[in-house]
């Protein structure tokens, strides 16, 4: 059980990866707490791991929702070691000037400012038990950016110098702060990269990945499991692109 004893909160965590993530860290011994949104997809999420779980309703761009979301960590389970921030947004692949401007704001406070409040309301609770993680869930989109996609591209590109910069101030406090960059994968988002689900976008999007295929829930979960894990225990400030090789 490499995440035996531990606590931890995965945002975002009622479908796609994120659920992927909270079910990958209950089967490693990890008490989770499964926030979403979408409150009936965190609930589901948490029933099928069963009685080492509990859903918790958060917007992650709302203060008080990212606070009581930590409380409900330390209030059911009596610590909190890892905040996975996975939750995210994103405008439909398109012209950068046809993006409204509440989407925009709506993109920046779930994928940027939700890091934000994390920290603020995580980060004291972890200094004061000597320790923990924070894995940032970016994109490869923030390292090489797809057309028609620049103002998610320009959020994750955020996310992944928020990660190195936390990494280096917070390493003091023994808190580790890593990012991992997937490649799009069968979540509910990826129509909205694509611009249109069709068969031959999804050949265009594979084509670009020279593993030859989308990633998976489980892909972003076995490399979350490593870098929350005690067997990263001297890594910080890293952001693994999980691409299937798309960054090479």
């Amino acid at each position: 059980m490499r995440l035996a004893g531990k606590v931890a909160v995965v945002t975002g965590g009622g479908s796609g990866f994120g659920a992927g993530i909270a079910k990958r860290f209950a089967a490693e011994g990890a008490r989770v707490v499964v926030a979403d949104i979408n409150e009936a997809a965190a609930a589901a999420v948490a029933g099928e791991i069963g009685e080492t779980a509990r859903a918790v309703r958060a917007d992650v761009s709302v203060s008080g929702d990212v606070k009581a979301m930590v409380e409900a960590a330390t209030g059911a389970f009596g610590r909190l070691d890892i905040l996975v921030n996975n939750a995210g947004y994103t405008h439909r692949n398109g012209p950068m000037t046809e993006v409204d401007e509440d989407t925009f704001d709506r993109i920046y406070a779930v994928n940027v400012k939700s890091i934000y409040l994390g920290a603020i309301h995580a980060v004291p609770v972890l200094r004061a038990q000597g320790g923990g993680v924070i894995l940032n869930i970016a994109s490869t989109a923030g390292v090489r950016p797809r057309p028609g996609l620049t103002w998610y591209n320009g959020s994750k590109g955020a996310a992944i110098t928020l990660t190195r910069s936390m990494a280096v101030e917070l390493a003091p406090d023994r808190i580790r702060v890593c990012a991992l960059n997937p490649v799009a994968g069968e979540t509910g988002m990826l129509h909205l990269f694509m611009g249109e689900d069709t068969p031959e976008k999804r050949a265009q999007f594979r084509a670009s990945i020279p593993l030859g295929r989308l990633s998976t829930p489980e892909d972003i979960a076995n490399a979350a499991l490593f870098l929350c894990s005690d067997e990263a225990g001297f890594l910080t400030g890293v952001c693994m692109e999980v691409d299937g090789g798309r960054c090479i």
